[in-house]
């Protein structure tokens, strides 16, 4: 794989400043060329794009559509939708004291922007961003993660063909690229990943003062309560193993982290899990597989403690050859080992029981804030006390995973988990700076806004001007009253 494109990222980083100067970025017919050319990708280059994801992660073509080419090419058709909606300035009041006068709001692109994507959504969280930066009308950088390097390469060799190659630049490279990429100042940066380069990514960016977004991981519980219906368990048990097994294997930031759930109810879902999963994930390819011997022996190192080891109670069966670790349950391992006090970002499932089900919300909130909290329950006590008395990136109840595929609300972190937040419009907004526009006529002119100050009469029409007060300002003005 190419390290750094033929010129070097100075000089690379003047022509997209070069051209983002023109101002044809800016245009929206420009903006919807581009939206249109990433729709044309993922479609036209569906099949390279599920083999480029097969050879990286072992993800079945299936999984690729739903949680990556599906979900954007939705996405990216509801950002053309409502482009011309969201671009538009808005108007905002104005005081009477100020008439004739005007002001609006109006969004306007930051420039050149630089975007990380990470290795375990490859295309989704590299042309996610993309699309917001393109529609908010900006020059951008990506830099695909080297961790995928397929879909890195498929990305480099097919973004020049569909979208705008003199403004939008794809760079290859390990981590020294990224670093060299901070070393030049940028209109924004978003990057998506753990939080070790997270905060060497904010140190760099302080340097120019960069604004920075950072999307990174953390432990998202999910809170089982005790579920009367056999249907209602089942559901849950299925949406629970989609959100764990199914994505990425657990190699997913929004993935489920570990399980809360009462001790009485607990062997009851222990047991549906096992059955379920021997149902659902029947063959090696219903499973992505780790992403690489680095990842592999980290996760396989976890189980190796002998404390977590004996809380085993389904699979922990490891197989190196294939980067393959099996679906695996835990029951109460020690909450200061590291499979629960690191992400674990794989197919382990901790479950950790609690004598009633609401001492799970102090126990998921005397912790870092999480991206994701999950909570299956059909109590609104219950639901409304997680909302109001946890802090988290989001909060879905008897679901999980699926309210990242929503262009109606913003998906980001908080915390630890991160800063900033996107998808549909707020990736528009994210990569938009809200422009203040205010027009005033030069018809009407109040001198008690000005020096000299020799009396109080002209502090007393101030505090009716602030107060809102106009009927006594203009007696105040007639001399009628002070």
């Amino acid at each position: 794989m190419e390290e750094k494109p033929a010129i070097g990222l100075g000089s690379l980083v003047s022509s997209l400043r070069v051209v983002y100067k023109s101002g044809r970025t800016k245009d929206l017919s420009w903006r919807r060329s581009q939206l249109k050319g990433l729709i044309r990708l993922l479609t036209e280059k569906e099949e390279e794009i599920f083999d480029a994801l097969h050879d990286d992660l072992g993800k079945h073509r299936t999984e690729s559509f739903r949680d990556e080419v599906g979900v954007l090419v939705k996405s990216i058709k509801h950002t053309l939708q409502n482009l011309e909606k969201w671009a538009a300035p808005e108007k905002a009041p104005t005081p009477l004291v100020s008439f004739p006068a005007t002001a609006l709001v109006l969004p306007e692109p930051l420039g050149v922007v630089l975007i990380f994507s990470c290795w375990n959504l490859p295309i989704g969280l590299a042309l996610e961003p993309l699309s917001g930066a393109l529609a908010a009308g900006n020059a951008v950088v990506l830099k695909p993660s080297e961790l995928a390097p397929s879909t890195a390469a498929l990305l480099a060799a097919n973004i020049p063909r569909y979208l705008d190659a003199e403004a939008v630049k794809v760079v290859l490279g390990a981590a020294e690229v990224g670093q060299e990429l901070m070393e030049h100042r940028w209109d924004k940066v978003l990057f998506t990943g753990g939080a070790r380069v997270g905060r060497i990514i904010m140190t760099k960016a302080a340097k120019h003062l960069t604004p920075v977004a950072l999307e990174l991981g953390s432990k998202c519980p999910c809170i089982v309560d005790w579920l009367d219906s056999k249907r209602d368990s089942q559901v849950a048990v299925n949406r629970i193993i989609g959100a764990k097994w199914s994505t990425c294997a657990g190699q997913a930031c929004i993935a489920i982290d570990y399980i809360l759930v009462e001790e009485q109810f607990a062997p009851i879902l222990i047991e549906l899990l096992k059955s379920t999963l021997e149902r659902l994930i029947t063959k090696p390819e219903d499973m992505a597989r780790i992403l690489n011997e680095r990842q592999f022996n980290r996760l396989s190192g976890l189980l190796e403690d002998h404390k977590v080891s004996r809380s085993i109670v389904h699979g922990g069966d490891v197989d190196p050859k294939i980067l393959s670790i099996e679906p695996t349950i835990l029951l109460n391992p020690p909450l200061d080992s590291d499979v629960m006090t690191k992400e674990i970002f794989g197919p382990l499932l901790p479950i950790i029981t609690v004598k009633k089900i609401e001492e799970s919300i102090e126990f998921v909130s005397s912790r870092p804030k999480p991206l994701a909290i999950y909570a299956f329950t059909t109590s609104e006590a219950l639901k409304q006390r997680i909302v109001r008395e946890t802090s988290s990136g989001s909060v879905t109840f008897n679901d999980a995973i699926v309210q990242y595929g929503l262009e109606s609300i913003p998906f980001g972190g908080v915390g630890q988990s991160g800063f900033g937040q996107y998808h549909g419009k707020y990736s528009f907004e994210m990569f938009s700076h809200k422009k203040a526009v205010f027009r005033r006529s030069f018809l009407v002119e109040f001198m008690f806004r000005y020096p000299p100050w020799s009396d109080d009469s002209k502090l007393g029409m101030l505090r009716h001007v602030f107060r809102y007060d106009y009927v006594s300002l203009f007696l105040a003005l007639l001399g009628l009253r002070r």
